[in-house]
């Protein structure tokens, strides 16, 4: 007999995890209605688990919606999607696009990434406005926040990566709250193994997407930890104990006797958190 996927030892250090994030990040108040993106990856729908399980026993009453983007490709299958929402009597709503038709008229055909991810998160925005969340849950987990992060210092775009509870540039009264941001992804996977998921979610830009930037630092990251040991744990240290006096910006550094100087209100440059 096939033992409960939701009783595992995997599934509950990942619900672990979620909680101890949730808790540390306050990602979730009492009431809220959180709207989560269900693309139909492994991690999206084991947050969607996590955050079932944890509405279960939470004494914070909260609602979740699951929304997921179908950009209309014929390799998509959002339809089983749904049917995997409905038979866990999960709220679900689905969000259709032509963007295929899109690329080809605002001729991004050769780089589809940046305007597909554009179009789905403002829609993603606008159902979450539609139906009163304040939050929008996204999969990333810790792998991936730390490949943003080396993206971002090998790339000259600061220190920063994906914020666990970050406001939402396009829609300020809406934040992105990242429930898995302590989780790796290693344990990720031994959840979906443990599970049955539908087969969805595919895109057809998958192989292309192997040989992108993030594929690249993703596979960097597996060779760093290859020489050095507990890699992951290490960085996640690391990215909670932030020393800006050691840094090189001359706005957090403390000059002789006078006192402390912050950073310019305005200032933008480099400090900008990704969505």
């Amino acid at each position: 007999m096939k033992s409960d996927p939701d009783r595992t030892p995997a599934f509950r250090e990942l619900c672990r995890l979620a909680g101890q994030a949730i808790a540390r990040y306050r990602m979730i108040g009492e009431g809220e209605r959180i709207l989560v993106g269900l693309s139909g990856g492994k991690d999206s729908f084991l947050l969607l688990h996590v955050l079932h399980a944890l509405r279960r026993r939470s004494p914070v009453r909260f609602d979740l919606i699951a929304a997921t983007f179908d950009p209309g490709y014929p390799e998509f299958n959002s339809g089983a999607i749904a049917a995997y929402c409905r038979e866990r009597k999960w709220e679900h709503r689905i969000i259709r696009l032509d963007i295929a038709a899109l690329l080809a008229e605002k001729q991004f055909e050769e780089t589809p990434c940046i305007l597909c991810s554009r179009l789905r998160r403002g829609k993603l925005y606008g159902l979450a406005a539609e139906e009163h969340c304040g939050k929008l849950a996204l999969g990333q987990h810790f792998d991936d926040i730390a490949v943003s992060f080396l993206m971002s210092l090998c790339r000259g775009q600061g220190l920063t990566t994906m914020g666990p509870n970050v406001a939402a540039k396009a829609k300020e009264q809406i934040r992105i709250i990242r429930p898995l941001a302590l989780a790796p992804e290693s344990l990720i996977i031994r959840c979906r193994d443990e599970r049955e998921l539908p087969e969805a979610g595919k895109c057809r830009y998958e192989e292309r997407l192997a040989d992108g930037d993030r594929a690249y630092f993703r596979r960097l990251l597996d060779q760093l930890a290859e020489r050095i040991p507990n890699l992951r744990s290490q960085m996640l240290r690391s990215l909670g104990n932030v020393q800006a006096e050691y840094l090189l910006d001359p706005a957090y550094l403390h000059f002789g006797n006078e006192s402390k100087r912050k950073p310019d209100a305005g200032k933008t440059s480099g400090s900008g958190k990704r969505e």
